[in-house]
């Protein structure tokens, strides 16, 4: 019989179920989507407005359309479900709920569910930004050792300036919450149905979104009372289970979910990992050097080094946060597809085949046309929800594939932005090479459904990097990465594995001599240069105002 693993993928809209074998074929997948998606306009049932910066989803969704997409993946790859020796979960993140002791999400009780707050709060929520400054506000005057892990700034879509959010914004639902914790972690908990004393919160998430740290834990209690004394309440007695990292076995699938699930009871569950990360070993990247970009709706650049760095805007240095033994460090983009969707429903294209093949024709520069990305605030360097994008230099003349490829070097020179940062540790404007104070990116691989629908925005990105990026063939790299953690959770007496690195080259690397490389363009990485320094004076412009 076949060793498979499942590999449950969480994103915005909808959960992949992914079933993958010891030696990498994937066997089956499918899709679900959320019934309520993301709730952005008003909660169900309601039609008074949510707030700005709101975005929330319903904990029932993940429960439901898990177990579809499960059901629906053994189907289509034949299998009973006997097959599976083990499940990883990946999950968007920081996307977090209050709920009570026996695991019932606030949302879904009666008294509540007409209070926005008590609703699980996805990634993209930025309601919490005036919590965010202030807690880092206050870590700056403490001079809190945590925050030389995230390159000095708390990030809005974080852990406990959603938690924060709450408490100063509805009283009664943050008293309500027995429990805080992550979605991921939520999911993985009903999974297994352990209780809530002894439920398992990611390493991964916690490190990232969380300011925690094996070495430190959480803030101190001193940190977070000086925030709020409620907050250091909640910290102190709303946040129970035990840490464990993606790979190390949450608990195990319980009857009720087996039968939901169409599994056998008792299969082991990995505990979660984000899911941009998951994306590390689910394309088989388990060395150092490796800068692997997960492209989707917003972006996320994981890098795994051997040494840890203090780099401004970084979003966090974890150590063993992706990959045991080394350091993990994350940086991001906060609207990639989600800016080429906005743009392709202003110019009312209904894709961008025929747009991309105008745009290419131009040259670098869009023939005057500078996009700044940040439509929806900006993740790294700045980490600032706030700032917003711009379009300058436009003319009668140009037209819309002017602004699409300003968009798509825009983006680019937001990454390379972002690879001068990691090598120097400052934006010296170098496009190549490893500085002193830096940690060294020796590889590009892109992955997500992004790259593989949009070919020309990676050749943008190879001219303006200056380096060849790798697209890795799978369409699901997160997806692959879950059900990597899932067969490692499995333990070395079901499979043939003893490292998560193992199974990765194992199950997802890819042959030299195999690899999808995009090339840059030498005449045109040259004409970037210039073009970079304009877009890095408009990024200084729109920063300061």
């Amino acid at each position: 019989m076949s060793i498979i693993a499942l590999g449950l993928d969480f994103g915005t809209e909808s959960v992949r179920a992914i079933l993958v074998d010891s030696e990498g074929c994937e066997v089956g997948s499918a899709v679900s989507s959320f019934d309520h998606g993301q709730i952005l306009d008003a909660l169900p049932g309601s039609t008074e407005p949510l707030p700005e910066r709101y975005a929330l989803q319903c904990p029932a969704d993940w429960i439901e359309s898990a177990a579809v997409a499960t059901k629906d993946a053994l189907a289509s790859a034949g299998l009973s479900g006997d097959e599976v020796v083990g499940i990883g979960v990946d999950f968007t993140s920081c996307t977090m709920l209050p709920t009570k002791r026996d695991g019932t999400p606030l949302c879904e009780l009666e008294e509540w569910k007409s209070r926005s707050l008590a609703w699980p709060k996805l990634w993209k929520h930025h309601g919490a930004l005036e919590q965010a400054d202030r807690m880092t506000t206050i870590a700056k005057e403490r001079g809190e050792s945590f925050l030389k892990r995230y390159g000095g700034v708390i990030g809005l879509e974080w852990f406990f300036p959603k938690m924060l959010e709450t408490i100063e914004g509805d009283r009664d639902v943050a008293e309500a919450a027995e429990v805080w914790l992550e979605a991921g972690d939520w999911f993985v908990w009903q999974l297994v149905g352990s209780h809530c004393d002894q439920l398992v919160r990611s390493t991964c998430q916690a490190g990232y979104k969380a300011m925690w740290s094996a070495e430190e834990g959480y803030p101190s209690q001193d940190y977070f009372q000086a925030v709020h004394p409620k907050l250091a309440e909640a910290v102190a007695n709303r946040m129970p289970g035990e840490m464990r990292s993606p790979g190390q076995v949450a608990g195990h699938l319980s009857e009720q979910m087996a039968t939901r699930f169409g599994l056998p009871a008792g299969v082991p569950v990995s505990a979660a990992i984000i899911d941009a990360h998951a994306g590390v070993p689910g394309v088989g990247a388990a060395e150092p050097g490796t800068l692997v970009m997960v492209l989707g709706t917003s972006s996320c650049h994981m890098l795994n080094a051997t040494k840890m760095m203090d780099i401004p805007g970084v979003a966090g240095v974890v150590e063993g946060g992706i990959l045991p033994g080394l350091f993990g460090y994350e940086t991001g983009q906060a609207a990639v597809g989600d800016a080429f969707a906005w743009l392709l429903k202003l110019l009312n294209r209904d894709s961008f085949d025929d747009l991309a093949k105008e745009a290419m024709k131009l040259p670098p520069g869009a023939e005057g046309v500078t996009c700044l990305d940040w439509l929806n605030g900006c993740r790294t360097p700045l980490m600032d929800g706030a700032v917003r994008g711009a379009f300058t230099g436009l003319g009668m003349q140009h037209g819309p594939a002017h602004l699409y490829l300003a968009l798509m070097e825009a983006s680019a020179f937001g990454v390379r932005w972002i690879v001068e940062l990691l090598r120097h540790g400052s934006a010296d404007r170098s496009p190549s090479g490893a500085g002193e104070s830096g940690v060294p990116i020796d590889r590009l691989i892109a992955t997500g459904g992004l790259p593989h629908h949009n070919r020309a925005f990676v050749e943008v990105y190879a001219d303006v990097l200056g380096m060849p990026i790798e697209i890795h063939p799978s369409t699901q790299g997160p997806a692959v990465g879950a059900a990597v953690l899932g067969m490692v959770a499995a333990g070395p007496e079901k499979t043939p594995f003893s490292s998560i690195a193992d199974a990765a080259s194992a199950m997802a690397a890819v042959p030299g001599d195999q690899r999808d490389l995009i090339m840059p363009r030498p005449e045109r990485t040259r004409a970037y240069e210039s073009l970079y320094d304009r877009y890095r004076q408009l990024a200084d412009a729109v920063a300061q105002q």
